[in-house]
């Protein structure tokens, strides 16, 4: 059964291990750089919660959740504000293909429904152009593109 687990000093170091394959790398940070990247929102006074996927207690992924924008993000798109994202999703290359993408992306918005920064319109995510198995995964949870971008990437969101 897949669970979640906030990212802590004890799990820390089987989450940096996992990553994605390849062709993948352009898609998706690299767990040690979301784990920073947390830090840093969190102490620049944003929310960030990463937690590791396991199915029993193997490591299987990664995903990130954020709220709202942090003092230092700068060109932060208009819907970051006061909404909830889904930062980062990855699944390890082992662990790929047995529906645990589809299984992680519920428990995030399982997550994000629980309000732990309290209410809000939207989650939103964005993802590089050419991930079309992100596009494909996404809209089957209802996440429409909007024709915006963060960056050079989509950005998708979803009425909560």
């Amino acid at each position: 059964m897949l669970r979640i687990e906030k990212i802590n000093g004890k799990n820390v170091w089987d989450i940096l291990k996992l990553s994605v394959s390849e062709e993948q790398k352009s898609f998706v940070a690299k767990n040690d750089i979301s784990i920073i990247e947390a830090y840093t929102a969190i102490t620049g006074g944003g929310h960030a919660f990463p937690f590791g996927i396991y199915d029993d207690d193997m490591p299987v992924g990664f995903f990130m959740i954020g709220y709202d924008v942090d003092e230092d993000w700068e060109d932060a798109p208009e819907i970051a504000y006061r909404n909830y994202n889904l930062w980062r999703l990855m699944i390890d290359k082992n662990h790929q293909h047995q529906g645990y993408g589809k299984e992680a992306v519920k428990l995030a918005l399982d997550f994000i429904r629980t309000k732990p920064c309290g209410d809000a319109e939207y989650c939103w995510l964005s993802y590089e152009p050419d991930n079309e198995i992100a596009r494909k995964l996404y809209s089957s949870f209802g996440f429409i593109e909007t024709g915006d971008l963060d960056g050079e990437e989509c950005i998708a969101v979803l009425k909560l």
